[in-house]
């Protein structure tokens, strides 16, 4: 089993939720978080912010210090993690600094309080 943990923008979220819906995946745990990458902020520009031009000429728009995303967690069976990253980046790559990261590791054991069920059955 895996955790893969994925950082993506806000506004891809309808469009993953619909690509891991058609794989089945049977849960994501999905975060709003604040964060930023090595660009250490986007610049309001690109994250979208409708900033006065006047304001981009006079050299006083600066980056944003954290940038919203939606963090999900997702624990998937080893056989899945390609299809869910794959698909994951179909969905949210447009090829521009903000796309977001995905972080894929080891779980060792998953349990089901309820039935305690445990590995691949728990998921």
């Amino acid at each position: 089993m895996k955790e893969i943990i994925a950082f993506i923008r806000p506004s891809k979220m309808a469009a993953t939720k619909k690509a891991l819906d058609r794989l089945e995946v049977p849960s994501v745990t999905a975060i709003p978080v604040l964060g930023r990458g090595n660009q250490r902020g986007l610049n309001t520009v690109l994250s979208g912010i409708d900033v006065s031009p006047r304001l981009l000429a006079q050299g006083k728009v600066q980056g944003m210090k954290y940038v919203p995303k939606r963090m999900l967690v997702i624990v998937a069976k080893d056989s899945d993690v390609e299809k869910i990253i794959d698909s994951i980046i179909q969905e949210n790559r447009t090829g521009y600094i903000g796309d977001g990261k995905i972080f894929v590791c080891p779980a060792d054991e998953a349990l089901r309080i309820r039935t305690q069920e445990r590995g691949n059955d728990a998921l």
